[in-house]
């Protein structure tokens, strides 16, 4: 009796055993003066270094029989564990580098202007005094396109400031516009040595910075100024002759372009001024009749 109590008192399970009636029967059937105490009060007198520790808390096993873990299962995790997630490659992968069309594109009047200035993207950069960017109004209706600056403007920074700028002048004025009151700019914007004509490379290079000045400006009209600015515009090689006295349509935007001769060429040719003012007068009818696009109405009042 006496190892099968403290056997089941060691596993913690209390015995209990009916309170002796005879006063002077004790434990093991030894006789006492003291009157026998119920085992349940020995057991309690057990120390706890005495016991087995209290059996850890199981985590939920995975059933065997099914494809996905119960709800309150919890994977087991080691000390250096940790999180793994998944990732796209491609996330990985650097991006790649911006066109320069692109970062053109882009840019507002103080960038655009400051890209400019230090572009060396052709040879001209080389032979140039400075940048010849454009000049005038930036919300202007009417947006005047020229070939290449000349040594004056080239020297000065501005567009049609030499002989043939004092001869478009007065052109604008004949349909009552200010110089200031229109946007003036070039295809190219450094000179051409000895003012020879841009090649299709250069143009090529300074089209992004044009494109952009269009962009922003959102003109009404373009009146292209002599037959390389013409050419280039419309991305044809038809002689001036057969481009003149029509309306073209430029860009995404159908803007109306009115191809008329050169100041220059009109100085050595003066017969043909006629048909340079008759060029300007189909713009101004053109103007007249054309509706606001979208983005002009938000400008206008």
């Amino acid at each position: 009796m006496t190892d099968k109590r403290f056997y089941l008192e060691a596993l913690g399970i209390p015995l209990w055993l009916p309170r002796p009636n005879h006063p002077s029967l004790t434990r093991e059937g030894h006789t006492d003066d003291h009157s026998p105490r119920p085992l349940m009060e020995e057991a309690s007198e057990v120390r706890a270094s005495d016991s087995p520790p209290p059996p850890a808390a199981k985590r939920p096993e995975m059933r065997a029989d099914t494809d996905s873990p119960p709800d309150d299962w919890i994977p087991p995790m080691d000390d250096d564990w940790e999180p793994v997630f998944e990732s796209d490659d491609n996330d990985l992968a650097p991006a790649p580098p911006m066109s320069r069309e692109t970062r053109i594109a882009r840019m507002d009047w103080e960038g655009l202007k400051a890209e400019a200035r230090q572009c060396a993207a052709c040879e001209l950069c080389a032979t140039r005094t400075q940048v010849v960017f454009g000049v005038g109004d930036h919300q202007a209706e009417w947006l005047v396109i020229g070939e290449a600056p000349g040594a004056d403007e080239d020297r000065q920074g501005e567009p049609f400031v030499g002989r043939a700028g004092k001869l478009l002048n007065p052109m604008l004025l004949a349909i009552g516009l200010q110089r200031e009151q229109v946007y003036i700019a070039n295809i190219l914007k450094c000179r051409p040595p000895q003012n020879r004509e841009p090649t299709p490379a250069e143009a090529a290079q300074c089209r992004p910075f044009l494109q952009r000045q269009i962009e922003l400006i959102q003109p009404r009209i373009i009146l292209a100024v002599g037959r390389i600015a013409a050419q280039n515009l419309l991305e044809t090689d038809t002689q001036i002759g057969k481009l003149r006295g029509r309306v073209h349509r430029f860009g995404a935007s159908r803007i109306p372009l009115v191809v008329t001769y050169h100041p220059a060429y009109l100085l050595r040719s003066p017969r043909e001024k006629r048909k340079a003012w008759d060029d300007l007068r189909l713009a101004r009818r053109t103007l007249a009749t054309e509706p606001l696009g979208p983005a002009r109405r938000s400008i206008d009042p």
